[in-house]
């Protein structure tokens, strides 16, 4: 016990005195930091979860805390209406005396304590508080949010920096703890029973209540429903985190060409080429196999006879043969230099992609994927 406040004691004073739920805002956001920059973590269910909390909640509670360091008011007891023919009475339950006659002493002094009372009516206290509740709170911090969050990125859209993971990371979370910081400084301005305070306290002593000392069985068993059914929602919302959905399995295979400079383009493509020239592509895999998947792509140039819509392949040679592994939801660039080998008008270049073993005689029929281009090549002088 005596090293635990040891160590708290080496904090600062602004962090030891600062309120439980900025203190709760800012651990939250350092570990959402970590489980988006930290190796092993980041690559775990956790850095959904918490970067959830981080863009829907977060920024919004630490902006209202910042607005609102005031206490919300507490609920008014409503007071029995009287009918207006009824008298007034006092303390002791005697009838009120009558109203002076207005314009004389009686009257001015009536008028006196009547302002002074109602000064002290709508003065200070707690029913003069301008805070908000709870659940107002919740609701801003929710909608501020989601209004927080696309405006700054769209000023770093605006930045050398642009909208990237990072960027957006430590935007985000300067923002976060700033406003907490100055939430902070508010609260402690503030008389210590105008502070606002999540009663945490409260809560924990009503739900063992609830839970451990029901009124009846009927409360109890209901207990134990709500109990189960907060088991249940958790369980599923992190089995659907852990565990998404598969969504359909395919893997994008497309040639791109490079221009001048230095963009990826699909245009340009190679038209006329000579025997021996060379001429430089870039073959593309999109893997959205949900696995990491093995690939082998082979370039073969062939000659071929159209016939209405029927295509046949008189003669190929094989050109070249690569592989590559690549993880899912990754893209691999590969640069291929293509050389024809022979001449002929009308020749197609053909890339297939396979996914599993290379058939002896590769052709599209076989191939998991497959592309082409068309170019004439012409004999060398």
């Amino acid at each position: 016990m005596a090293d635990r406040r040891g160590l708290w004691l080496i904090l600062p004073s602004p962090v030891r005195r600062l309120p439980a739920d900025l203190a709760a805002v800012v651990g939250l956001t350092l570990l959402t930091l970590l489980t988006v920059f930290l190796p092993v973590i980041n690559e775990t269910p956790l850095r959904v979860v918490f970067g959830i909390a981080f863009v829907l909640f977060l920024p919004g509670y630490a902006f209202v805390a910042a607005l609102f360091p005031e206490a919300g008011p507490p609920p008014q007891a409503t007071e029995p209406a009287s009918s207006p023919d009824q008298a007034e009475t006092d303390e002791t339950g005697q009838r009120d005396k009558p109203r002076p006659v207005p314009g004389t002493d009686a009257a001015v002094s009536d008028d006196t304590t009547g302002s002074l009372d109602g000064e002290e009516a709508h003065g200070g206290g707690e029913g003069s508080r301008s805070g908000i509740d709870g659940i107002e709170r919740v609701a801003l911090s929710f909608g501020l949010s989601i209004a927080i969050v696309p405006l700054l990125g769209l000023v770093l859209n605006f930045t050398p920096w642009g909208i990237r993971l990072v960027p957006i990371i430590i935007t985000v979370s300067g923002f976060t703890l700033v406003c907490v910081a100055v939430a902070a400084q508010r609260r402690w301005e503030l008389p210590e029973d105008e502070q606002f305070s999540v009663p945490y306290r409260t809560w924990i002593a009503t739900a063992k209540t609830e839970l451990f000392d029901p009124d009846d069985q009927m409360d109890a068993a209901l207990n134990v429903v709500l109990v189960l059914s907060i088991l249940v929602a958790v369980g599923s919302v992190g089995y659907a985190v852990a565990v998404p959905p598969q969504g359909e399995q395919f893997t994008e295979f497309y040639l791109l060409t490079e221009s001048p400079d230095g963009d990826l383009v699909a245009d340009n493509y190679p038209e006329t080429m000579s025997v021996g020239e060379t001429a430089d592509l870039i073959v593309g895999i999109e893997n959205n196999e949900y696995e990491t998947t093995a690939y082998t792509v082979v370039v073969q140039l062939q000659e071929v006879t159209t016939a209405g819509n029927n295509t046949t392949v008189v003669d190929r040679t094989e050109l070249d043969r690569f592989g590559t592994t690549v993880e899912h939801n990754e893209t691999h660039h590969e640069r291929h230099t293509l050389q024809p080998t022979r001449a002929g008008e009308n020749l197609r270049v053909k890339y297939l992609l396979y996914d599993d073993a290379v058939p002896e005689s590769p052709t599209a029929e076989t191939a998991y994927r497959d592309l082409h281009l068309w170019v004439d090549v012409e004999e060398t002088n």
